[in-house]
């Protein structure tokens, strides 16, 4: 019998159990936010009106991604619902970029590296970086935003917030927004926020451009309008008095403001590792500040925490002025970076200099951060010192995600009629199996495979064996109990070779 033919006698019109991978997963996409959610899925989240942390360990295919969809679908829905307080949701799951960045500025090639060297690459990741990582992946979606045409409401707020919101927002665009076109994305920002241009910078040009007048006056006034020859000295005066004149804003414009900006550059892209713009770019974004707003106390020049504090307290300060009342960071799929590769040590040291206190608690910003297993291991065999600063009895912490095989059942129940024919009337997964195997046998075996994956598979693996197994005239449409053994101990086996590391996925 073809599996097709047996879900068209169920008026199931997908496969329930085919997906993996919730990224791709179409069930999912359509449950959305309404699916069986982890039990403790409220514990992760929290308010969303008062972002808070929660740092997560799962094994690979544990719910971790669709934790994060679920997160990121809740809060889409309490911005629809309030007018003011939202929450600006911030994707820090694509860390290839972040990684491959800190190896360039290292001067390494990772396919030349070896382990040692990547490792060592790693280890030199600082929480300055993560916290310009995370600005660059804040700030640039919003500048896009921003800028771009049909976003109405959001230029509304924008010219409604406090003058020094605005100011606070553009000078972290020219330190954190994207690379590439930098000049036209300044000026288009700063139109949208109406915040005053380097009117200084321009009178020096101006005085640049346009200072060879007072050379050329002297000139035709000394040829045209003087009768008598003057003395040779007072002619040469007037022409060096205003050549100099002319001399002061060349010198000024075309080389002292651009060898300054071209230092500022130079020390900001030494300390801005993660962010992918050079010295030159950041020189050109910084000239087109005012300079009264270049506050350099404020600006990293040294790998200083409390520098980027006060960048992240201006980025809290921008958003409030938009009507972002919080902002909630997704950490996810850490281990998928080809500088990682699923490697613990590796996966240690880039996560590791997050573990701080002072930042995990932070007004206004929570972290989300689903880790894989293998970092849990790694965090028990840290040391008192190390509990003491990251204080992780505060971050709301879930050792383990586990789930029940009654959790797994419900998952597989709601999964199972979100892929029925719309005028088909609900059913249980129970129905799909005989009578001789009871709700309380299926749940048991679901148990089994732990967590939501490998239950798919068990479930995809019934059907396909009992499809595979009954002929097609003899039209039986429910699973027997031998079936249903016989995958049970195959792939309870397969969970438990996978869990010793003998055997991949």
């Amino acid at each position: 019998m073809n599996l097709s033919t047996f879900l068209d006698h169920w008026s199931i019109a997908e496969n329930p159990f085919r997906a993996e991978e919730a990224r791709h997963d179409s069930v999912f996409a359509r449950l959305g936010s309404h699916t069986t959610a982890h039990p403790d899925f409220e514990k992760i989240l929290g308010d969303p009106a008062r972002p808070s942390t929660a740092i997560v360990f799962g094994e690979k295919g544990s719910g971790k991604t669709a934790i994060r969809l679920q997160i990121a679908e809740r809060v889409r829905a309490h911005n629809e619902s309030v007018q003011s307080g939202r929450v600006l949701l911030v994707a820090y799951d694509d860390l290839n970029p972040f990684l491959d960045r800190l190896a360039e500025r290292a001067g390494l090639m990772p396919s030349d590296a070896t382990p040692g060297e990547l490792l060592s690459v790693l280890e030199g990741i600082r929480l300055v970086d993560h916290i310009d990582g995370i600005l660059h992946a804040g700030i640039t979606p919003f500048v896009d935003a921003l800028i771009a045409q049909n976003s109405r409401e959001l230029h509304q707020r924008a010219r409604a917030a406090p003058i020094s919101a605005r100011r606070d927002l553009y000078l972290l665009a020219a330190l954190y927004d994207l690379s590439g076109d930098t000049r036209l994305r300044m000026k288009a920002l700063r139109k949208r926020l109406k915040v005053r241009r380097n009117t200084v910078a321009l009178w020096w040009r101006v005085a640049c451009l346009f200072g060879w007048i007072l050379p050329a006056a002297v000139a035709y006034a000394h040829l045209k309008w003087t009768p008598d020859p003057l003395p040779a000295k007072a002619v040469w005066y007037a022409y060096g008095v205003a050549v100099a004149l002319w001399a002061v804003p060349l010198f000024k414009w075309a080389f002292w403001d651009r060898w300054r900006s071209s230092r500022l550059g130079r020390r900001l892209a030494r300390q801005l590792r993660s962010v992918p713009r050079g010295a030159e770019e950041l020189a050109a974004a910084l000239e087109m500040l005012h300079p009264r707003d270049r506050d350099r106390t404020v600006l990293p020049f040294s790998d200083s925490d409390d520098t980027r504090y006060a960048l992240l307290a201006k980025f809290r300060h921008a958003m409030a002025g938009m009507g972002v009342s919080g902002v909630m960071v997704l950490m996810d799929r850490l281990d998928e970076p080809t500088l990682i590769s699923g490697d613990p040590a590796r996966m240690r040291a880039v996560v590791w200099p997050m573990f701080n206190n002072k930042f995990l608690q932070q007004e206004g910003i929570g972290f989300k951060m689903l880790l894989p297993i293998e970092l849990r291991h790694e965090l028990f065999r840290e040391r008192a010192g190390f509990f003491q600063e990251a204080r992780l009895d505060k971050q709301n912490m879930i050792e383990r995600l586990a789930w029940t095989g009654a959790t797994l059942y419900d998952l597989c129940n709601a999964r199972l009629n979100a892929c029925r024919a719309a005028d088909a009337p609900a059913m249980s997964l129970a129905d799909l199996f005989d009578d001789e195997v009871s709700r309380a046998d299926i749940v048991d075996a679901l148990d089994q495979m732990r967590q939501p994956r490998d239950a798919f598979k068990l479930l995809y693996q019934c059907m396909l064996e009992h499809c595979s197994n009954t002929p097609q005239e003899q039209s039986r449409w429910r699973i027997p109990r031998l079936t249903l053994d016989s995958v049970r101990r195959a792939q309870s086996e397969r969970v438990e070779m996978f869990y010793r590391g003998v055997r991949p996925a």
